[in-house]
């Protein structure tokens, strides 16, 4: 069956680094978008960043722009998340997210905190 699972989540202080991983299992992954979604206690759902299928084209939440970096690796079906000089405002529930067509599958999510 479809699986994804997020990975590297944790707790981290302000300006500090956290590499995120998502494992994809079930489904032909190098056909997808891929994208890291994230939710703060009491906020909606948004879309941190994402890559196409090869990776060629990559786009940003303007509040992530020059501090994350997404990857793929498609040989090991996981997508990546690297995150930088953290703040406070990062905390939330990372969500890693695939899309091909009607196709859209979903991980379960790792907590990320940013707190001295």
């Amino acid at each position: 069956q479809v699986q994804l699972v997020e990975s590297g989540g944790g707790l981290v202080q302000p300006g500090g680094s956290l590499r995120l991983s998502c494992a994809a299992s079930g489904f032909a992954f190098s056909t997808h978008y891929m994208s890291w979604y994230r939710q703060a206690p009491g906020k909606e759902r948004e879309l941190v960043a994402t890559i196409t299928r090869a990776g060629s084209r990559i786009n940003y939440a303007d509040s992530v722009k020059g501090r994350f970096t997404i990857s793929r690796d498609n040989a090991k079906n996981t997508v990546y998340l690297q995150m930088n000089s953290l703040k406070p405002e990062d905390t939330a529930v990372y969500f890693c997210n695939a899309v091909r067509s009607a196709d859209t599958y979903w991980g379960q999510g790792t907590q990320v905190t940013v707190s001295s």
